[in-house]
């Protein structure tokens, strides 16, 4: 799991609470994660491990996701199981 220790503090940086901020603090995490994927190119288990983290994070609660403010609004039940019956 050594490949993970520059991805865990990702999942600790705080979320601005100005939403003005929000827009950037989305772009700087992404940016952070594409460089890192590129220049470091952790194990495939490794990645997985971090993706199923940022998954659980953002489905375990409103306001806890890394990439938005509110997950009211992004949660499995309310955006794809409405699809899932048309």
């Amino acid at each position: 799991m050594y490949c993970l220790q520059c991805l865990i503090p990702v999942l600790l940086i705080p979320k601005p609470t100005n939403p003005a901020l929000m827009q950037t603090h989305v772009m700087f995490i992404v940016l952070y994660l594409i460089g890192f994927f590129l220049e470091r190119k952790p194990c495939t288990i490794c990645s997985l491990v971090f993706l199923m983290a940022v998954f659980l994070i953002c489905n375990s609660g409103v306001g806890n996701c890394l990439f938005w403010g509110n997950c009211e609004g992004h949660t499995f039940e309310r955006v794809l199981l409405p699809m899932l019956y048309y």
